[in-house]
């Protein structure tokens, strides 16, 4: 919501200083993202005199001036020097006042002013239409000033355009505050002063009673709460006058024409959208034009009035007319359409003032992708009771601005009218809560201020409050948004800060905290970022990559999605990360090393709840590090997952870790010969691979991408205690190497765990070095694993003996075992 500053002080006292009000709004739960200065794109616009005016020699309709523009451009000398300038315009004379665009300057709809040749003449400039400015539609011919304009005055200045706009982030509850009017109440509850607003009032009625003239009907149900409609006949649709131009460009809406603007106008003022629709758009019916709401059909096709043709679904609204309203006009409460938007055309206009509902409204715009500021503030509740007062300051407008006569009376469909009760609001309840002693006085105060009716009850601490809530805040109906209200105005900061009452309680994060944060320090330390991604998923996303859903459920849907491509609750990280990847390698970042630690959702048949379950991801693409002149880095391959998960588990002190491969239509997303299953003795806490090519290109990734993912609550699970120290040993080792021919399909990981078994004790460090391959040598089918073995005893020096009587025994275990032999 953008918030004009001079509009607001029309309406309540503000501080001199925007930022103080910032300060307050933010203080008091509204947030300010920026504070602009309209007027500054009136940059380089000067006013201007014309001091001649000749034909263009190679035109028959352009002209060539020479335009004063004062000290804005000086000569060598710096004496003010004119602007040759060729103009189109046929409106002006020499002599004429004028306002000008020097080079620089930049207009309304991204028009640079450069200097150019028009027809081999060369113009310094640009003499500017109302229209060209923004400030109307008026396309005419170029503005023409008084005649003691000042020459060379900026234009913002001359004009007083110059407004600052607070642009506020308002919350969803508060949709009182998308109004001008809101804001200015607002305001004056903080500042706890009166706030005033001179509405027009229709002078005279005249003509055929709108009732005679138009009938209203709501087909369907639960589409429309209230439809209320005027007519205002002999309508002249033109330019708006300047003032209401500059309202609505600080409120940063475009200008259409004096009928659309005061429509847009009203709605900034109000909070409540309305729509102007041209009379003969609406077919007759016994004598009156008919006016339907009701459900769009599947399929139904609509075009709106940004020139789309959208396909509806069905329960979509729609306003329409014709027999059972066959023929839309508009979206209701979205956008209007084509066929009956106000033209220059237009004579005859009825005005719409409507409370649409809310979750149809959001729906409708949502799925269409059609966000208005119509549908912006239906889909937060608009206040139903107003719609006849809004459609009265309305048609006053267009009486006074556009000449039109309006009609007696209203069409008033109102099924339900909207009823509210008291709240009782408890004195003792709100010091309790709020952990201060705020005054009664304040408490009535603040709430009268935004609009609630009060009445105090009892005396001492049995002290209450009866509050009829405004039926513009629908979000008062319970106690403790009454307290909340009183709370935010008095100040959360004045609440004095104290330590909770509680005995025998020591602060402190459980295991399983203490733990999730270890594997978030552990991997970063790894080189790994971490990134936080939606728990929102596309549908089939898991199946593009070739992730099966064993073991992950089924989808749960979200009933409310906020974008149309993710409906459903996540199964896994990996396809958050590997978007992560996309992003950044399109916006040049190869080198990408992210983890993420989130929640999984899985769905159960005839269960009420989804299974939930912490998992943590991560992602290695490129290298580590960029390219210098003495290093190039390597890229990041499967061992490098391997080698992060390996130090994340050696750091938990996860016992029995070992790996396996990961084949089969379970891992169809992982490139086959480079993917493990992660293992702590028989449990799977998940896997660690490289990502397959299709896969990869279902996210436009042509480097390669390693990735793993690991079930948290079993990594926490199996995460040993503090090991206990081990001094170091003072007696020397003695090292051995070996070199075993097994069967190509043996691994090194099963090798290795074999030769630590039978290595006992005095075996306490085992590393492959050499992996050999020779058909002639070696023998077909068959490899040479070389391992360095590494004898220490704690408590003496080995003796050659006994390093070879188990290394003996150790050869022999291990050659039985996996059907190997040692390698001569």
């Amino acid at each position: 919501m953008k918030v004009s500053y001079d509009w607001l002080k029309s309406m309540v006292e503000l501080p001199e200083d925007p930022s103080e009000l910032s300060r307050e709004f933010i203080r008091t739960g509204t947030e300010v993202e920026a504070i602009e200065t309209v007027g500054e794109s009136f940059d380089h616009i000067v006013t201007a005199k014309v001091l001649s005016k000749e034909a263009h020699p190679d035109s028959d309709h352009l002209w060539v001036t020479m335009v004063d523009v004062g000290a804005n451009n000086v000569d060598a000398e710096g004496n003010p020097e004119p602007l040759q300038i060729v103009c189109g315009a046929q409106n002006f004379n020499e002599g004429d006042h004028i306002v000008t665009a020097m080079i620089g300057a930049e207009l309304p709809g991204d028009i640079k002013i450069k200097k150019g040749k028009l027809r081999g003449v060369v113009s310094c400039g640009m003499n500017c239409s109302a229209r060209e400015l923004g400030l109307s539609a008026d396309h005419e011919g170029i503005m023409i000033l008084p005649e003691d304009a000042p020459i060379g005055m900026p234009f913002a200045q001359y004009v007083g355009t110059s407004d600052t706009v607070l642009d506020c982030e308002i919350t969803p509850n508060r949709a009182d505050c998308l109004s001008m009017i809101g804001i200015a109440r607002e305001v004056g509850a903080i500042y706890d002063r009166d706030f005033h607003v001179d509405l027009p009032a229709i002078a005279a009625e005249s003509g055929t009673p709108t009732a005679e003239t138009v009938s209203v009907e709501l087909i369907d149900e639960g589409l429309c709460d209230r439809y209320v409609a005027r007519v205002v006949r002999d309508v002249k649709v033109g330019p708006s006058p300047e003032w209401l131009v500059q309202r609505l460009n600080s409120c940063g809406i475009r200008t259409h024409n004096n009928v659309v603007d005061i429509t847009n106008y009203v709605m900034m003022l109000t909070g409540q959208p309305l729509h102007a629709f041209d009379l003969n758009a609406f077919e007759e019916k016994g004598g009156k034009r008919t006016v339907a709401v009701r459900a769009a059909r599947e399929g139904e096709v609509f075009r709106t009035l940004d020139d789309v043709e959208r396909t509806l679904s069905a329960g979509m609204g729609l306003i329409a007319t014709g027999e059972a309203g066959a023929t839309p006009v508009a979206l209701a409460g979205v956008m209007g359409g084509m066929e009956s938007e106000v033209t220059d055309a237009t004579v005859d206009v009825l005005v719409e003032s409507a409370c649409f509902n809310a979750g149809r409204t959001s729906h409708t715009s949502r799925d269409l992708a059609l966000i208005s500021d119509a549908s912006i503030r239906f889909e937060r509740q608009v206040d139903e009771t107003g719609c006849v007062d809004v459609a009265n300051i309305a048609c006053a407008l267009i009486e006074q601005l556009a000449g039109g006569k309006v009609a007696p009376g209203c069409v008033d469909v109102y099924p339900a009218p909207k009823q509210l009760a008291p709240i009782s609001l408890r004195l003792s309840r709100v010091h309790e809560l709020c952990g201060a002693a705020i005054e009664p006085s304040f408490i009535e105060t603040a709430l009268t201020r935004l609009g609630c009716s009060v009445e105090a009850e009892g005396e001492g601490d049995a002290r209450a409050f009866a509050v009829m809530p405004a039926t513009f805040r629908p979000d008062l109906t319970r106690e403790i948004d009454l307290i909340e209200e009183v709370l935010r105005l008095w100040g959360m900061d004045r609440v004095e800060a104290t330590i909770p009452a509680a005995k025998n309680h020591i602060g402190g994060l459980t295991r399983e905290q203490q733990l999730t944060r270890k594997v978030g320090q552990i991997l970063r330390a790894c080189g790994l970022n971490e990134t936080m991604n939606f728990s929102f998923a596309a549908p089939g996303d898991l199946e593009r990559i070739g992730m099966t859903d064993e073991g992950r459920g089924c989808p749960v849907e979200i009933m409310n999605p906020l974008v149309a491509e993710q409906t459903e609750m996540r199964r896994s990280l990996i396809p958050g990360l590997l978007q992560s990847v996309e992003y950044n390698i399109k916006h040049s970042t190869a080198n990408v090393q992210l983890y993420e630690i989130g929640t999984l959702f899985f769905g159960r048949e005839n269960a009420s709840a989804p299974k939930e379950r912490e998992s943590v991801a991560g992602v290695l693409s490129g290298s580590m590090g960029d390219v210098t002149w003495n290093h190039k880095p390597m890229p990041l391959r499967f061992f490098d997952g391997k080698g992060v998960v390996e130090e994340l588990l050696s750091q938990l002190r996860t016992p029995k870790v070992r790996f396996r491969p990961a084949d089969g239509d379970d891992y169809a997303f992982l490139q086959p010969g480079r993917g493990a299953e992660v293992l702590s003795g028989g449990t799977v806490l998940g896997w660690v691979g490289e990502i397959h090519p299709d896969a990869r290109d279902v996210y436009g990734i042509d480097i390669p991408v390693v990735a793993f993912e690991l079930n948290l609550e079993a990594l926490i699970k199996g995460a040993g205690a503090q090991e206990a120290y081990r001094e170091f040993s003072q007696f020397p080792s003695v090292e051995h190497d070996l070199a075993i021919v097994v069967d190509d399909d043996v691994t090194c990981e099963d090798l290795e765990r074999r030769l630590r078994s039978a290595g006992g004790k005095l075996l306490v460090g085992v590393r492959l070095f050499d992996v050999y391959r020779d058909p002639v040598r070696v023998g077909v089918g068959k490899k040479s694993m070389a391992f360095a073995l590494t004898y220490r005893a704690d408590d003496h020096t080995l003796t050659s003996e006994e390093v070879e009587r188990a290394h003996s025994k150790l050869v022999t275990k291990v050659c039985k075992a996996t059907g190997g032999e040692v390698r001569s």
